[in-house]
This record gives structure tokens, C-alpha cells and sequence, in this order.
């Protein structure tokens, strides 16, 4: 079975139609306002309906009456009373659509909350594979979709039919069938022309909608990289793949377009064409005497009423049909459960000494490619323990499986004796503390990035993990002070000032737990220095996992484990290696050597 990337379909995919059936949790929560505004959407058609009814005794008793025989205040009730009915439908339509607003837009405040919250439950794997730009998109068109779905479904799909039924009936009543045979075969025609039409344009729909997230990705993702263009003088290159996705995307949107243009012209000649049937029927009748001029203006009056919102019906399922598109992908995405999942009995993690044991571990990312074999190890608790190796040794790996990013193929991870699978990925977390290689910050300010380790947190506690991270005499350097914004992705702050944030906010969370995954392996030897020196202190009296590049960083380890081919082959302290000869001692030759 094909996997469509960024959540996508084919063209010719066809939406379920009982999308539809799934927004009625959003209807319930304002039962009361859904009812209210049906009861004015009744009457707001009552209005309408009767308005013609109205102008036809006008017209009848101006025509038929003149001269002295004509008593002024008679036609002046009755336009008055036309007057009341446009209006009284014009009023009960903004009193529903007052109404209702609340149940449509906390529609899309439920909707999106609902899947910001399941983004940030699915797995890492998720979120790499994933184009951010497209995302964005896909979940603004999709709430965007739910909004109109309920609105128009509700105050458009089904007035429309009952004003059909209610124009068609009058007409039963007061006139003969034949009008009524008429405008059934005109709805019919127009509304079976109508979904076939749309059915075949909207493969151009999802076409441009799928080169319109094309484009916004490349655009972000080239935005993002910013730094990275200007290094290898690729404006001009960024500006040709983004004008080659802008290309396919207005070419897409021509075709959408033109299949537009045929689809409003059909429908505007069947509308036509009815029209001139209907009025030749009244015309011969009005010239036989059958019907009165004022059954005449009636008839027009219901005509133009009657069409006017059929032509917007056709414009409504067009609408329907491409937010089916915009919330099934939504939903889809809803729909996908995350991979990492805490089981239905997962207790809370309960860290007493802090003791980590990795048991015979064995994991892939992809399974003709393993990358832990029969890793098995422990850190006794507050010791420090560090992994060393070539690149894709699969160190990092193991950070990535501890914080449960990814769970183990074979074997398990213990936090005093408990498997993480077995408890809740938020007590985990809780548990752990993490300082990255790559420390990305939110584009805010140097106290909410800092904070950001945890936000309730006091001023003064923010203020204490800024000075034993080393960071005050900076933050005291800058006009602004805590104030300062960082910009996007921290890019305003050097790799050591990023770092130093990263362990303030570790210190700020006081886990007992501690993975450092390569953190200092982007600095120079001076922020290097001052680094590990922070560092140091944060680890103290904690369980950490070190995982390193530069061997001097992880001298002082208790234990040190070096990884080749996703195994443990050498173990013990500093000395011990360098004592043996292997693998270890080879590496620090290495660099000690590069580093000459």
C-alpha cells in the first residue's frame, strides 16, 4: 500500500462523506445555541417565503383598483408588512449567525488545541519525517474547514432545501403542478450537474492545495536556514527552487480555475433556461386571464428568490467538498496515533536511589539497519558514566531511548528496577534533564528561554540558575538585561551562551536524573572550559549519562564506555583505558594528535 507523504492523497481520492457526522461533538457542547439558532433560521425562511405573498396583493389591488375606488391605506399596510418581512428575515439571519458564532468558533479552538496537544504526543520519528510548513497549512485549512463545515451545512444546505420545499408547495397550492415540475427538474439538473462537475474538478483542488504546502515548506525551510544560504551565496538559488514550486503551484491554481469558470457556467445556463420556461408559463397564462399580474410579480419574486440561493448552494458544495479535502487530512492526522504510547495501567515513575540500568538493548530505526546490539550496562546512582565512539556508534541513541523518544526492539531500560515502558512518558520526563548538543530557543526573551525549565518558577529562582550556569555577568553585559530577545532559534546567542541557557534550565528543573548528549562538542576550548566547569556542578549528586565526542570532557567519568558497530567494547575509567591499549586509547592518541 503507498504512504502518502505530508499526509497526502491522490488526486482522485475521494473524502468520506461522514467527516461530516464526526463534527456533531462540537455541536453539543452549545446544544441550547444550536436549537436557538435553528429556531431563527425557521423563521428567517418563514419571512422569506412570504415576502412574495406580500407583493403579489399589492400589485393585485393597485391593478384592480383605481380611481375613487382606491383606499390609500390599503396598499400602504400592506407594504408596510412587506417591509417587516424583508427585514424580519434579514434580522432572524444575524440573530442566528449571533447566536451560533460561539459554537463555531470554539469549534476551532477545541480542533486546534486537540491537535497541538496530539502533535506533541507523537514520536520524534514523526516529527522528522514531517515538512513544518506543509503541517502548518494542512491544520490551518483543516480548522478553517471545520468552521465552514458547521456553518454552512447547518445555515445553507438546509434552509436552501426547506425554502425549495415551501416555494414548491405554495406554488402546489396556489397555481398549477406544472410550475412545480419545472423548478424540480431545474433543481434536479442543476444539483446532479453541480456534484459531477465538482467531483471532477476536485482532483485540481487537492493538486493545488499539495503544491501550495510544496511551496510554504521549501519557504520556511529555506527561512530556517538562513544563516546557511548566506554562507554559500545561495539566495539566487533558494529563489529558483522556490519560484519552480511557485510555478507548479500557479499552474495548479489555473486549472482550479478554469474548471471553475465551467462549473459557474453550467450552472448559470441551466438557471437561465429554467428561468425563460417558468416566465413563458406565467406570460401565457397572465395573457389568458388564468392568473392575475400580481400571481405574475409572485411567481417572478419566488423564481429569483429560489435561484439565488440554489446558485449559492453550488457554490457551498464546491466549498463543502474542498473543506471535506482540508479536514479529512486533519482528521487523518488526528486519527494516526502516536507510536509511543503510555500503556492503559502506567503508574508514576518513582526515582528513590536513580539507579539506570540499560538490559542486553537492541533497536533500529529501520530494520535492515541495526544500530544497538546487546547493549548492556548500568549507572549506579549519582555516578557519572560516559559513552565514547566514532559517529554512528550509537551513542546518542541511547539518550534517545532513555527519554523514550524511540522504545527498545529486544530487551528493557530500568529506573530502580521499573521499565519505562511501564510507566508514564510525563513522570519520565519529569525525571530526566537533558542538555543538547544543538540548544535551539523559542524567538522570545533571555528570562522566558531560561524560565522555560520550569515556568512557575519564581524571578528569584530563575535569577539563581542563571548565576550557577555562569550566565549573570553576560546577562548584566546586555542593555536589555533578562529583557533581550534571542531571535529565531537563539541565533543571537553564541554555542556557549546557548548552552550555558541549556543548564540553567536543567538547574532550574532539578532533576534527579541527567543526560548530557555531546554538549560541549560545538565550542571553542575557553567556553569549553567554563562549560564543563557548570556542568560539573549540575551533575553532582546525579545519575548522568554522558555522551561525547571530545574524550577530555569526560575524564572525571566514573565509568567509560566506548561503543563500535552498536556494541560495547571497552569499559572502565580514564586510566584504566589508556592502561590497556585498545580502542579508547586509540581515540585519545587521535585526538590528541588532531588537537597538536
Amino acid at each position: 500500500m503507498r504512504a502518502y507523504a505530508d499526509n497526502d492523497y491522490p488526486a482522485d481520492h475521494k473524502p468520506d462523506w461522514k467527516i461530516i457526522a464526526g463534527l456533531w461533538p462540537y455541536l453539543t457542547e452549545f446544544r441550547g445555541r444550536v436549537i436557538l439558532a435553528l429556531g431563527f433560521l425557521i423563521l428567517a425562511k418563514l419571512a422569506t417565503v412570504a415576502t412574495p405573498v406580500a407583493l403579489k396583493y399589492i400589485v393585485d389591488y393597485l391593478d384592480q383598483n383605481s380611481g375613487d375606488e382606491l383606499l390609500l391605506w390599503v396598499p400602504v399596510l400592506l407594504v408596510v408588512a412587506y417591509g417587516l418581512l424583508r427585514f424580519g428575515s434579514t434580522l432572524f439571519n444575524e440573530l442566528r449567525d449571533a447566536i451560533f458564532a460561539r459554537v463555531a468558533e470554539r469549534a476551532m479552538r477545541r480542533v486546534s488545541l486537540r491537535v497541538f496537544e496530539h502533535l506533541h504526543q507523537r514520536e520524534l520519528g514523526f516529527h522528522l519525517d514531517r515538512k513544518t510548513g506543509g503541517l502548518a497549512r494542512d491544520i490551518e485549512r483543516g480548522t478553517s474547514g471545520i468552521s465552514f463545515l458547521l456553518r454552512f451545512t447547518l445555515f445553507n444546505i438546509v434552509p436552501t432545501l426547506l425554502e425549495i420545499v415551501l416555494v414548491a408547495g405554495i406554488l402546489l397550492v396556489v397555481f398549477n403542478v406544472g410550475y412545480v415540475i419545472a423548478i424540480l427538474v431545474a433543481v434536479v439538473v442543476y444539483v446532479v450537474f453541480s456534484i459531477r462537475v465538482t467531483e471532477w474538478r476536485t482532483k485540481y483542488v487537492r493538486e493545488a492545495n499539495a503544491k501550495d504546502n510544496q511551496s510554504n515548506s521549501r519557504a520556511v525551510d529555506s527561512l530556517l536556514n538562513y544563516e546557511t544560504v548566506k554562507y554559500f551565496n545561495n539566495e539566487r538559488f533558494e529563489a529558483q527552487l522556490y519560484d519552480a514550486d511557485l510555478q507548479e503551484w500557479e499552474q495548479a491554481r489555473l486549472k482550479n480555475r478554469l474548471s471553475l469558470a465551467t462549473l459557474n457556467t453550467g450552472q448559470a445556463l441551466i438557471i437561465g433556461v429554467a428561468l425563460v420556461v417558468i416566465m413563458a408559463m406565467a406570460v401565457t397564462e397572465v395573457a389568458n386571464g388564468e392568473i392575475t399580474l400580481g400571481d405574475f410579480t409572485m411567481i417572478n419574486a419566488y423564481l429569483l428568490q429560489l435561484f439565488i440561493p440554489l446558485n449559492a448552494l453550488g457554490f457551498v458544495y464546491r466549498e463543502i467538498r474542498q473543506a471535506l479535502v482540508n479536514v479529512e487530512r486533519l482528521f487523518k492526522l488526528l486519527g494516526d496515533k502516536p507510536v509511543i504510547e503510555d500503556t492503559p495501567d502506567a503508574g508514576e515513575l518513582a526515582v528513590d536511589k536513580g539507579e539506570i540500568r540499560f538490559e542486553h538493548l537492541h533497536f533500529a530505526y529501520r530494520k535492515d539497519r541495526p544500530i544497538l546490539k546487546d547493549v548492556d550496562f548500568t549507572i549506579p546512582a549519582g555516578h557519572k558514566v560516559a559513552v565514547v565512539g566514532a559517529s554512528g556508534a550509537g551513542k546518542s541513541t541511547l539518550a534517545r531511548l532513555l527519554f523514550r523518544f524511540y522504545d527498545v526492539d529486544n530487551g528493557a531500560i530500568r529506573i530502580d528496577g521499573q521499565d519505562i515502558r511501564d510507566v508514564t512518558q510525563d513522570s519520565l520526563r519529569a525525571a530526566i534533564g537533558v542538555v543538547p548538543q544543538d540548544t535551539v530557543l523559542f524567538n522570545d526573551t533571555l528570562y522566558r528561554n531560561l524560565a522555560y525549565g520550569r515556568p512557575e518558577a519564581t524571578e528569584e529562582e530563575v535569577h539563581r540558575a542563571a548565576r550557577l550556569a555562569h550566565l549573570e555577568h553576560f546577562i548584566h553585559s546586555l542593555p536589555e538585561g533578562y529583557d533581550t530577545k534571542v531571535g529565531e532559534r537563539g541565533l543571537k546567542l553564541s554555542g556557549g551562551e546557548k548552552q550555558r541557557v541549556a543548564i540553567a534550565r536543567v538547574i532550574l528543573k532539578n532533576p534527579p536524573l541527567l543526560i548530557l548528549d555531546e554538549a560541549t562538542s560545538s565550542l571553542d576550548s575557553l567556553s569549553e572550559q567554563a562549560i564543563l566547569g557548570a556542568l560539573k556542578e549540575v551533575s553532582e549528586q546525579r545519575t548522568t549519562l554522558v555522551i561525547a565526542h571530545r574524550l577530555s570532557t569526560i575524564r572525571d567519568a566514573d565509568t567509560i564506555l566506548v561503543m563500535d558497530g552498536g556494541r560495547i567494547v571497552e569499559s572502565g575509567s580514564h586510566n584504566e583505558l589508556l592502561a590497556t591499549g585498545g580502542h579508547y586509547a586509540h581515540l585519545w592518541a587521535q585526538q590528541h594528535q588532531e588537537s597538536d
